[in-house]
Formats: structure tokens, C-alpha cells, sequence
């Protein structure tokens, strides 16, 4: 049988390259984590590293690698949630949102929570769609909110809004200061930034903006800094510039009439589903009086 402490040694040897270390970090003796490893290639039937000096995996080793990663992720996620769980009186309530809803939405209906639950835990993360709806879907998340309109088994979702996508440049930006509709054209010759959302967006033009764009930055700390530079542009959706900080445009473009939906997702078997509920209205709320 396949034990997660397994995938733990082997994981931390793939990535530290020899025993040493390893059992350094894993507060075992080497012969433990080497016996512990011979153990896991015999379940397997095949062998994980080319060798006996362990820094070099296998092809086969370079796969489950990757699956035992996630493995002891998720199992390690699972610890964190049981332990503060019970210590909770309320237990814990975990909510996973795109990095646009986590500064929007999330931090008022979370504080609405607080107070109308004393003792409950609340477990904050931001992710990517896909991210977001994988991690609704393993169970490791009782309520989310992604972009798009999803469907997905064993989740429940529901429409919160919907807005209009623009180019986005600081406000000495030449575009911003000569007003009035664009085009995307427009957009790709003063430098684009690419980014998360826009790779999202099936439209054709746009996506040819993102395939030519030198730059493209996967957070949003790192998008407002080029953008504050004054040279670059993007394209996001209104609600999201308007409660970005630094002093940015957002300016309509003329051949992009797609908006961007934003979905609230709620796991039809959370421990927590009258409290996931509650939390979806809030966000449903908060977003109404946001518009």
C-alpha cells in the first residue's frame, strides 16, 4: 500500500537531489528515507531515479513526481482544515476567489461573517479560474468565485455580475489623455501588457493582442507597476480598474463588445453549506450595491 509519508520523502529527495539533505528536512535518519523510497518503487513495480545518487528521476519519475506533489499538497491542505476545525466552535469555512473579487467582494462579507458567527474560522485564497473551480471540485473549498458562467458537478453556481472590458493605461497615458473609443489596434501598438483574464476572453482580436504581447504579467501587483510606468496598456474589466489603487484609465474600446461574467460557486455537499449560502447572498449584496 501507498503511504502519503511515501510521497513525502520521495517528493523531497526529487527536489533536493540526494539523501542528505532530504533527511534533513524530513527529520529522518538517511537509511529511514532510503528504505522508505525502495519501499515506494516496490508498490510502484518501477524505479524512480536513474541511479543510486538520486539526482536524476527516472521518466517515469518525473510524472509522479508531479502527482505525488499534489498528493501531499492536498493531504497536508486536509491537516490545516481538520486542525483548525476543531478548534473552532463553529468549524472552518473555506472560500477561494479570483484576485479581483478577493479586494472587491470578499473582504465585507467576510467581516458580515465574523460577526454574525463568533468562533467561526474563515480560510482565504485567491487562485486563477481553473484553479478556483479544481479546487471546489476536490472538496478542498466550500465556496468560490471564478470568472465565466461554469457548470460543475457537485457545485451549485449562480451569475453575480457581469461587466464591460476596456483598455486600461495610467491617465498621462497619450490614449487616456486624447479620450473618446478606441481599437484594439490601438491598444497593440502602444506596448500591451497581456494578462490572466485577457487570455481567458475568446475573442479573436484580442487574443492576437495577447499572442503578440512581449509582456505578460500574472498578478496583479505586478500589472499596476508596468501600467504605472506610463508607456504600457492593458485590457480589464471596468469594476476591477475601478477599485485598483494607483491613478489609472479605463477607456471603452470600440471592437471589443464581449463583457467578462463573474460567477459565485457553492460545493453542494460542504459541511458548511448554510454559512457557504449566506456568504453567496452577501456576495450577491455586496455586488449589487457595488453597481
Amino acid at each position: 500500500m501507498i503511504k502519503i509519508e511515501m510521497l513525502r520523502s520521495f517528493s523531497v529527495v526529487a527536489r533536493t537531489g540526494n539523501l542528505a539533505d532530504a533527511a534533513a528536512r524530513l527529520g529522518r535518519t538517511q537509511s529511514a528515507v532510503s528504505m522508505t523510497l525502495k519501499q515506494l518503487e516496490e508498490e510502484l513495480g518501477q524505479k524512480l531515479f536513474q541511479g543510486e545518487r538520486k539526482n536524476l528521476l527516472t521518466p517515469v519519475g518525473q510524472q509522479i513526481l508531479a502527482l505525488a506533489q499534489q498528493q501531499v499538497q492536498s493531504f497536508d491542505a486536509a491537516l490545516r482544515d481538520i486542525e483548525a476545525t476543531a478548534r473552532s466552535p463553529r468549524g472552518l469555512l473555506r472560500i477561494v476567489t479570483i484576485p479581483s473579487a478577493t479586494g472587491l467582494l470578499v473582504p465585507r462579507a467576510v467581516e458580515e461573517l465574523v460577526s454574525r458567527y463568533p468562533g467561526l474560522k474563515i480560510d482565504l485564497r485567491d487562485a486563477e479560474t481553473e484553479m478556483v473551480l479544481d479546487t471546489l471540485q476536490r472538496g478542498e473549498a466550500d465556496i468560490g468565485i471564478a470568472s465565466g458562467e461554469p457548470v460543475l458537478r457537485g457545485v451549485e453556481s449562480a451569475l453575480l455580475f457581469s461587466d464591460a472590458l476596456g483598455l486600461t493605461c495610467a491617465e498621462d497615458h497619450p490614449l487616456a489623455r486624447r479620450g473618446g473609443a478606441l481599437r484594439l489596434a490601438e491598444a497593440e501598438a502602444s506596448e500591451f501588457v497581456s494578462n490572466n483574464l485577457c487570455t481567458s476572453i475568446d475573442h479573436p482580436a484580442l487574443q492576437d493582442a495577447v499572442a503578440g504581447a512581449p509582456l505578460h504579467a500574472h498578478n496583479t501587483l505586478s500589472l499596476i507597476g508596468l501600467l504605472g510606468q506610463g508607456q504600457r496598456v492593458t485590457v480589464l474589466p471596468r469594476s476591477v480598474v475601478a477599485h485598483l489603487p494607483g491613478a489609472l484609465a479605463f477607456l471603452p474600446l470600440e471592437d471589443l463588445p464581449v463583457e467578462r461574467s463573474v460567477s459565485v460557486l457553492v460545493a453542494k455537499r460542504s459541511s458548511q453549506k448554510v454559512i457557504a449560502d449566506e456568504c453567496a447572498a452577501l456576495f450577491h449584496k455586496i455586488s449589487a450595491d457595488l453597481r
